[in-house]
């Protein structure tokens, strides 16, 4: 059944479908921008725990039990539409305070991979990937129609083919999330200026500002 897969079709959708910057993978340039390479890979970790649970979720049914629930859709829906605005405004608002440069300068004292200080800020950094992912039903449903695209028609027992398409999509995105956050890093060791990191992070904010809005719009 695995075997039976179309892997010739699915990786170069999956990889744009990756690639395409939303909210985590922002999310993850601004932790590369703001702590470094390798706490940023650390958090994005976060977020593929929700993804391998989204994936358990649509393999058992669940995906199409929420895509057929308006009640279940619109309470994660305006839950993630709630954290996506705090954590936006948050990020800006640390941007125009300044607060950003005064962080991104002791991070450039300290070098890469030591901006984020004790298990506890990790963890938050982490819990706020998770959140961010845990909280967008547009990700649920994505995993619930695009991965079954790629199955054999007619096929009866989905499960296992299912898990492995999903484990082979986040191995995917973590790809990715490791260019975004490389992106990040980059940027911080190149040592542009202060306003410019400000004016890179406040942008960030809003687009997760941006995007709070595009879920809060979209119909289910």
């Amino acid at each position: 059944m695995i075997t039976d897969v179309e892997w010739a079709t699915f990786v170069p959708s999956a990889l744009l479908l990756a690639a395409t910057p939303g909210a985590n993978q922002l999310l993850t340039l601004r932790n590369g921008l703001r702590h470094g390479l390798a706490p940023a890979v650390s958090a994005s970790l976060g977020r593929f725990s929700a993804f391998a649970l989204m994936v358990i979720a649509v393999a058992a049914g669940l995906g199409a039990v929420l895509a057929a629930s308006e009640v279940a859709f619109n309470v994660i829906k305006w839950c993630g539409v709630a954290y996506l605005l705090w954590l936006g405004a948050r990020t800006v608002l640390a941007a125009v305070r300044g607060q950003v440069a005064g962080e991104m300068q002791k991070t450039a004292d300290e070098g890469d991979g030591k901006g984020v200080r004790g298990g506890l800020s990790s963890w938050r950094l982490g819990w706020q990937e998770f959140l961010v992912a845990a909280t967008n039903p547009k990700a649920l449903i994505l995993f619930a129609v695009f991965l079954p695209q790629f199955l054999p028609r007619g096929a009866k027992d989905v499960a296992v083919p299912l898990l492995v398409l999903g484990a082979a999509y986040i191995r995917i995105e973590f790809c990715c999330a490791c260019g975004y956050a490389a992106l990040g890093s980059r940027l911080q060791s190149m040592g542009i200026s202060l306003r410019a990191r400000r004016w890179l992070d406040a942008l960030t904010g809003v687009a997760m500002l941006g995007l709070a809005g595009w879920l809060a719009t979209e119909n289910h």
